[in-house]
This record gives structure tokens, C-alpha cells and sequence, in this order.
């Protein structure tokens, strides 16, 4: 249903990343998810792996009730800030929703169609800590419509790049051999969206 690429950088000295993805399948499609765990290190890690097991064991729920469940379940931890998106295949419609600076966009196969880039919302906050009101996002999709996320040690400025042609494993890490910070965990998750009729 989608075609992904991903791609991840540690801070040096640090033995894994707090940065996490998630692709998995759904009663209605697919859930897809780029966590980042505030801070670096062990901690940072062990905040993401929660977050993402508890989006795995529960894909199958309305989005905005994921993000509560994080939140009652991260809160003895450091807190995660994260984007995810719901791609419903039978209605060809994504629902999307961003706490913190997981910077998410979605760019379009087809551009002959009004807008060919759509920018994520994000609302400040932490999930874990302080959650912010949540309101999610629904946008029609079509085949070869391709989403990216990508953590805060990327640079904001690769959304400038981006095109729904590039292979989603090439276009990750271009983005982040180009774009990376160097101060951070990063992690490019690029999904391209194939299971929607056309």
C-alpha cells in the first residue's frame, strides 16, 4: 500500500538514536508515524519505542485518541514530540496531525490539480507532558502522492527540494546526507502512497 524509505542519523557519542518511525498496516490502510524523543540517547530512545509500541497495538483507533493514549502512557518518561498519518485506502483520504517540530509534508502526484505541496499543522507541545488541544487534518489522496516526515536535526529548508517522483528510499537519504543539522538524532521517513484506486 505504500512504498517507504527511511533514513536515520545518531549523534555521535550516542549509542542509539530517540528518533523512531513506524509504518504499519490498519483495519482501513496504513498508519505512518515519525517520533522524536526529547533530548538524545537512551532515554530519548526509550520514550520513541513506547510511543511506537502503543501506535502499533492500537492503529486501528481514530488518530487524535492515539496521541491521548501516548500522552497517558509517555508521561513517566522524557515525552516524544511526533507526526503521524491515517491513509484511509478505500476512501482515498489521509488524516494528519503533528505535536512539537516533526515537520511533515505531502506532495502531490499530480499538480495539474491545484496545490502541489501541503504542509502539516504543527501545534507546540509534548506528548507526555504538556499535550496541546489536538485537531487533526483530512485530505484527499491519490495514487503516487508522497508524505514525508522529518525530525528537527533535519533543516526546515528540505521541503524545498521535494518532488512525489523521486524514489522514497533515494529522496530520504538525500535529504538527510543534505539537510542534517549535525547537532541532533535525525530521521527522513518517506512514504509514497500506492494502495489508493486511481
Amino acid at each position: 500500500m505504500v512504498e517507504y524509505g527511511v533514513a536515520k542519523f545518531i549523534l555521535p557519542g550516542q549509542g542509539e538514536s530517540g528518533d523512531y518511525h513506524l509504518v504499519c498496516c490498519n483495519r482501513n490502510g496504513m498508519l505512518v508515524a515519525a517520533i522524536d524523543g526529547i533530548g538524545h540517547g537512551e532515554e530519548a530512545a526509550n520514550a520513541s519505542k513506547a510511543a511506537a509500541t502503543l501506535l502499533r497495538s492500537s492503529a486501528d483507533e481514530p488518530i487524535i485518541s492515539l496521541v491521548e493514549r501516548c500522552h497517558e502512557k509517555l508521561r513517566a518518561t522524557r515525552g516524544v514530540v511526533l507526526s503521524l498519518a491515517c491513509i484511509d485506502r478505500d476512501h482515498g483520504m489521509m488524516t494528519w496531525l503533528g505535536v512539537g517540530n516533526v515537520q511533515g509534508v505531502l506532495m502531490r502526484a499530480d499538480a495539474k490539480k491545484g496545490n502541489v505541496r501541503e504542509s502539516l499543522l504543527l501545534r507546540a507541545g509534548v506528548v507526555g507532558s504538556q499535550l496541546p488541544a489536538l485537531q487533526a487534518t483530512v485530505l484527499p489522496i491519490v495514487r503516487g502522492d508522497t508524505l514525508f516526515f522529518a525530525t528537527d536535526g533535519v533543516r526546515s529548508d528540505f521541503s524545498v527540494t521535494l518532488s512525489a517522483r523521486e524514489n522514497p528510499q533515494r529522496a530520504a537519504d538525500r535529504i538527510l546526507e543534505q539537510y542534517r543539522s549535525g547537532n541532533d538524532d535525525a530521521l527522513v521517513l518517506v512514504s509514497r502512497i500506492n494502495g489508493i484506486s486511481p
